[in-house]
């Protein structure tokens, strides 16, 4: 793990008011960060999980808050700091896939076969190179 990219949010744990085993969640610093989960453990799993998928791919990330400001907000709320490594999370999100089907020159196939070329990844390479991404 690289500290580099390593980051610590304050998070308020509300108890929901029909089921007060389950704990919503929210960040402050970072809106659209929500979850919840059945008791303290599952609720500090998601959370981190929902922080990672928020930061782990922006650019400029929100200056978090300190835990005493946030729990002055929230002063009948239990307030956690939550800790994600987005190194990390940027490996374990996985890209959705579609399948496409293209045609080629038969003589083109024969040679990229012969010479083991995935053509997936030759696609995907080619189509990046074009749209600049």
């Amino acid at each position: 793990m690289s500290l580099a990219n390593y980051v610590i949010y304050p998070a308020v744990f509300t108890p929901d008011e029909d089921d007060p085993n389950i704990l919503n969640v929210e960040f402050p610093d970072v809106p659209g960060a929500l979850t919840y989960g059945n008791g303290l453990k599952e609720a500090m799993y998601n959370a981190s999980e929902a922080l990672s998928l928020m930061l782990y791919d922006e650019v400029e990330k929100p200056q978090p808050s300190s835990l005493s400001d946030i729990q002055q907000q929230f002063p009948d709320d239990q307030v956690l700091y939550v800790g994600v490594d987005l190194d990390q999370a940027a490996k374990d999100i996985t890209t959705p896939t579609v399948k496409k089907n293209t045609t080629i020159p038969a003589w083109l196939n024969a040679e990229a076969t012969k010479q083991g070329i995935n053509f997936s990844q030759t696609l995907t390479e080619a189509l990046k190179e074009k749209l600049g991404v």
